[in-house]
């Protein structure tokens, strides 16, 4: 087995890519929970952004070849669904590159589940013009964690990662 840290696998571990949203590693959008070492093999903690996400799948074959690649042979992917996935867990890097990707990114959950217990309405930013002139077109875009949007100044649609 090469020796490595577990540092240095959290490193590695960012070639890993969300294949839904591929500009984000697993470490920016908060998937990759942990990694560590039980005796002579690797463990990787991922928690999935909904119970059932079909990128998890790809995620967890991924993780597997970048390991081996690097040498690893005895690794396991665990799968952790408590506690729930939160768009809190998205740094910062992962929210800009969402925006230049074209995904309105998400708020904080604070202030979401704030307008929900108030009614207050908060338009969502279009990535494209900065533009609050946005309507919401489906509360399902391409994956059950995006909203379809349209911007009213631009005319261009684009998905919003919900808040969750």
């Amino acid at each position: 087995m090469p020796t490595k840290s577990e540092s240095d696998i959290l490193t590695l571990l960012k070639q890993v890519k969300d294949p839904e949203i591929p500009v984000l590693d697993i470490a920016e959008l908060g998937v990759l929970r942990k990694v560590y070492f039980e005796e002579d093999e690797v463990v990787v903690e991922i928690t999935p952004t909904y119970s059932g996400c079909p990128a998890m799948q790809a995620i967890t074959s991924e993780i597997g070849r970048v390991l081996t690649g690097a040498g690893f042979r005895a690794y396991k992917v665990k799968t952790v669904l408590s506690p729930a996935w939160t768009t809190d867990w998205m740094n910062e890097n992962a929210r800009r590159k969402l925006v230049e990707y074209g995904i309105a990114a998400p708020g904080k959950v604070k202030d979401h589940l704030h307008r929900l217990r108030t009614g207050e309405k908060k338009p969502v930013k279009c990535p494209f013009c900065e533009s609050v002139h946005t309507s919401l077109t489906s509360a399902f875009g391409s994956t059950a964690c995006k909203a379809l949007h349209y911007c009213n100044d631009c005319s261009q649609p684009f998905e919003e990662f919900k808040c969750h």
